[in-house]
């Protein structure tokens, strides 16, 4: 298994996307961004997220959504290879039904480095 250092804590691939996902599902906006490095780059459908900033607004937009009532999600599969973690999952909230998502990080020094986000995601508007 990869370690990563993150300030003088050792940090997994794992642990740092165990924390990232409690902090999502906590709605802890900082600590979400705080996973990230000042130069990370997030691939989205809609182009390049690059730095904290836009990375915390794609969050603050996702956090809203999710934190909505009745809101589901479901992981179903998860591997993670040295510095490298990929997730499936599936979810619905109020305004969406995320039928197929992936997640694909890589994590340096105990913070995400790059990440990709792609999903077939349908409006129930």
């Amino acid at each position: 298994m990869s370690r990563t250092r993150q300030g003088d804590v050792a940090s997994t691939t794992e642990e740092v996307l165990k924390r990232h996902v409690k902090c999502f599902f906590e709605g802890d906006l900082e600590g979400i961004v705080s996973d990230y490095s000042a130069d990370a780059v997030l691939f989205t459908p809609n182009g390049p997220l690059k730095g904290h900033d836009p990375i915390r607004e794609f969050y603050r937009a996702l956090i809203k959504e999710f934190g909505q009532p009745g809101t589901t999600f479901s992981m179903q599969h998860q591997s993670i290879d040295g510095e490298f973690a990929y997730s499936l999952w599936s979810a619905e909230t109020a305004d969406n039904r995320y039928e197929m998502a992936t997640d694909t990080q890589v994590v340096r020094d105990g913070k995400i480095v790059a990440q990709s986000f792609a999903g077939h995601i349908k409006s129930k508007r």
